[in-house]
């Protein structure tokens, strides 16, 4: 590890980018390939890289690449777009003749690849240790119900109606949960002595992450930034990687209907400039944070790609679904026309992402 946090010093914006980038399309790219060989589709070809091929070897049927730019990978499936001109002998291992399930489990394969990877940076990165901030009291507002109770900066919550409080996440959960008005007992070490305290919280106006007005129950009080590293065992760090792939997943899906409905500004939009960014940013902090930020993205790729739009997955399992209710596919007409607007679509918001990116850094 210690190894991999000196070579993460030297990683460079571009480096990083690439980095990131090559590993995420892959590990997309090699869920559909798995599954596919799996279920029986033929693959014939499957390339590290884009562009020119370097190099490859064949096993079988199917050609192994590695190609010039390491951007990710692709897949060539039998059968996958011209299924009426598949040979007679191959149409079995064509992905045009596979039944709809199949078809909709190798589509769905890439995205659920890039979460499962997510969930296995995640392991790999709370197996180091979390981060952890300690229910410590930086500072108490004043005339707040905390200030009234006696509370002060230095104290550490322990107890909270007799249950153990190990986390500052802990103490305001359940602050939170606890509704306005409701008397609460706080269990309280200062000065090496503990003693109870009666809180009752007070709703406060507030803003969510993303920028909505929220009410919320509040005492008072603010973190003291007291951050350990708390460690976890194989199986607690798989069952947290899973939670925190959990909750990312659930806040992607959030930032998706909060843009579309117009809660979060177009603005907000990143694309490749503000990634590579962030990866090199991520990458100079040490291998963790960036190890953590690959998993993040990770979630975020599989999640986007998950959208019914046509040319993404999402919008080729909404055609096998249409296809699976009308018991026939659509028209080669029709799913022309999707294709289109659905590349339109895409290239909208690829324009809007690099006017977004070049946008900041001129503000700068």
């Amino acid at each position: 590890m210690d190894i991999l946090s000196y070579a993460s010093q030297y990683l460079t914006t571009p480096a990083a980018f690439i980095l990131v980038l090559g590993i995420l399309i892959f590990v997309h790219e090699f869920g559909h390939f798995i599954v596919a060989r799996k279920l029986g589709v033929g693959v014939t070809k499957f390339s590290f890289g884009f562009g020119p091929k370097l190099f490859g070897v064949t096993r079988g049927e199917t050609e192994y690449l590695v190609s010039a730019i390491p951007l990710g990978g692709y897949v060539k499936l039998v059968g996958e777009t011209d299924g009426d001109k598949v040979p007679e002998e191959l149409r079995k291992r064509s992905f045009f003749h596979k039944p709809i399930g199949v078809k909709m489990a190798v589509v769905a394969a890439g995205p659920l690849g890039n979460l499962l990877f997510a969930v296995l940076v995640f392991w790999i990165v709370f197996l180091g240790g979390v981060p952890t901030l300690t229910p410590k009291i930086g500072s108490v507002v004043a005339d707040s119900p905390a200030a009234q109770a006696g509370l002060a900066g230095g104290d550490v919550v322990v107890r909270i109606n007799g249950e153990n409080v190990a986390t500052w996440e802990d103490l305001a959960v359940r602050i939170r949960k606890s509704g306005a008005g409701k008397e609460m007992t706080l269990t309280v070490r200062r000065d090496g002595k503990e003693f109870d305290v009666s809180v009752s919280p007070e709703i406060k106006e507030g803003k969510s992450i993303f920028g909505e007005k929220v009410l919320e129950p509040r005492i008072g009080i603010v973190a003291g930034q007291e951050i350990v590293k708390r460690k976890l065992g194989p199986v607690q760090a798989l069952f947290r990687a899973g939670s925190e792939t959990g909750k990312l997943i659930e806040l992607t899906a959030m930032t998706v209907v909060k843009l579309v409905t117009r809660v979060l500004p177009s603005e907000a939009l990143g694309g490749p400039i503000l990634i590579a960014q962030l990866a090199g940013d991520q990458a100079r902090q040490g291998i963790s944070p960036f190890v953590y930020f690959l998993g993040l993205l990770s979630v975020n790729l599989g999640i986007l790609n998950l959208l019914p739009i046509p040319i993404l997955d999402g919008g080729h399992l909404l055609f096998f679904s249409i296809e699976a209710l009308r018991r026939k596919p659509l028209s080669p007409e029709a799913r022309a026309m999707a294709q289109q607007v659905g590349l339109a679509i895409i290239l909208m918001l690829t324009a809007l992402v690099f006017y977004n990116d070049i946008a900041r850094i001129i503000s700068r």
